[in-house]
Order: C-alpha cells, then structure tokens, then sequence
C-alpha cells in the first residue's frame, strides 16, 4: 500500500475515532479487510468469531501465528476481528496513536490473508475469513465481550472465541479486575456461552509448559471456587502451544525498542508490511516506548 493511501487512511481512522469517542457506541466496526466486504459479507456459515484483542502497539510475528492457527483450523465456518481498546485498564495510550496502530492493524490483517492464501491454497481467496476492524471504550475483558455481543454486528449465536496468550489469561483470572466484590463471579455469562483460546507462553516470568497446565488444571478441580471460579470453566478454556522455550521471544516490548534503535531485528519481530510503516512514519523514536 502506497505512502499516499496510507496517509488517507490514517487520516480516514483519525476522524472515524473522533466520531466513535464523542458517541454513546461502545463498539463499533471501523473497517473490514478486504475492503469490499464493508457492506458486509453475510455470516450464517460463521460459527465462531476469533476476536484477537491487543494493545496492537505494534502488531507483531506472534500476533500473526496466533491468529492464523485459529483461523487455519476452522476456515469456512470463522472470521477475525482485531479489537483496540481507546481505554486500557493497564496500558496507556503511548507511543504509537490509535490512528497510527489501526492503520497497523489493517496491514497486519492484510498480511494475515496473504499468509491464509499459502496456507490454505485450496480456499478461493474471495471465501478466506473476513478481517474486522474494531474499536471499544471498554477496558475490561468481560465488558468488552457483552459490548460485541449487544452491537448487532454479529448474529446473535455467534460464539466468540477470544485469542489471548498466558499472560492475558492470568489476568482475566484476577479478581481485582471485578469491583465491587472482587470476585470471579463476573465471568459466568461470558464463558457460559463463549470460549478462550490461549497460546502458552513459557518462560522465566509465566513458567515452564507444565506450571501453566497446571494453572487450568487447578481451576477444572474447584481450586478457585472459593473466588467464584467454576470447575466447568475450564473446559471452555483451550491451551495451544505457544514458541519453545529456545526461540527467540517476539513481543511489542521488543518492537518498540528495536525500532528506536534501529535494529534489522524489527524484520523479524512485526510483519514486513507493519515494519515498513513503522520506519516509514518513524514510530517509537521518543525514549517513551
């Protein structure tokens, strides 16, 4: 996409947003990929919308295997929405803008179809998964899923399939998240009716491989009941293998400093699309990143 579409639409998302904040909407649907399907391709063969929801600052290598294993797997019967937060209830809004990390978001999108062509070269190109561009004032997980589910975007036995890492999964089982009781009671309508996707994600921080099974493991025998937390949760909670402990760790952290620094490791850490805006517009070169 040329520097000149890319302004457009970075100047297009700049005014959508102010739109979005300034209205009632706490969800809503800024763009699709491909872009033809804005008027919306019909979704009654989609059982399951994978929502991958992120910081996306920047949308990295990891966000793309995590997504296009979802989609692989159930390719006729699924679509994407990518999800940004405008409130985040742990992460500001720097460095990158919301304008700046959509136009991300629709290059990544945009790279995740050209990988589902290759790896799914049985599947006409115009029948791959669609790619939803969102966007929520919500900051907290459960209140963004009942936001997408009351939109009317989607039908309404749509099961949401939410793709997140073990980090995030740590914090969707925090009771601080849940005020006023601060218990996991808030959790019940969603996973009575949607599920949890989770790459493991062993290292020094989270554990190894067999410490995060056993963290599901705990809940499927009442170890958080006292919390709030039911035993048949688990069962709506799917871990998927993540990187082997030996591979290089990818994450935003590392893509912001390898852009400020300038470092070739950037190719390798974000989709080449996403890493040629980044240098384009030179993103993350303020020490705050």
């Amino acid at each position: 996409m040329a520097n000149n579409s890319l302004n457009i639409l970075r100047s297009r998302y700049a005014s959508s947003l102010k739109e979005f904040i300034s209205s009632p909407r706490t969800f809503e649907i800024l763009d699709r990929v491909p872009t033809e399907s804005h008027e919306r391709r019909p979704a009654q063969n989609a059982r399951s919308l994978f929502i991958l929801d992120s910081s996306f600052n920047p949308p990295t290598a990891a966000h793309l295997e995590i997504a296009s294993t979802a989609l692989e797997e159930s390719p006729h019967s699924s679509r994407l929405l990518l999800l940004l937060a405008t409130q985040n209830a742990d992460k500001p809004s720097k460095p990158a803008s919301f304008e700046d990390r959509l136009v991300m978001m629709t290059l990544f999108a945009q790279e995740l179809r050209t990988h589902l062509q290759s790896s799914l070269p049985s599947i006409p190109t115009a029948d791959l998964p669609q790619v939803d561009i969102g966007v929520t004032k919500k900051p907290y997980f459960v209140d963004k899923a009942a936001a997408i589910e009351q939109s009317g975007e989607y039908p309404d036995d749509l099961e949401q399939v939410h793709l997140t890492g073990y980090d995030t999964l740590i914090r969707i089982f925090n009771p601080k998240y849940y005020p006023p009781t601060h218990t996991l009671q808030p959790l019940e309508p969603f996973l009575s009716r949607h599920r949890l996707r989770v790459t493991t994600r062993p290292d020094d921080e989270w554990g190894n491989l067999q410490e995060q099974e056993e963290y599901l493991r705990h809940l499927a025998q009442g170890g958080r009941e006292q919390e709030g937390g039911k035993r048949e949760w688990a069962e709506r909670i799917q871990l998927i293998p993540g990187r082997k402990i030996d591979d290089v760790p990818v994450s935003s952290t590392r893509a912001r400093n390898a852009a400020q620094s300038k470092d070739t490791l950037l190719h390798s850490l974000v989709p080449a699309a996403v890493s040629s805006y980044i240098m384009a517009q030179e993103l993350y070169q303020s020490n705050d990143i």
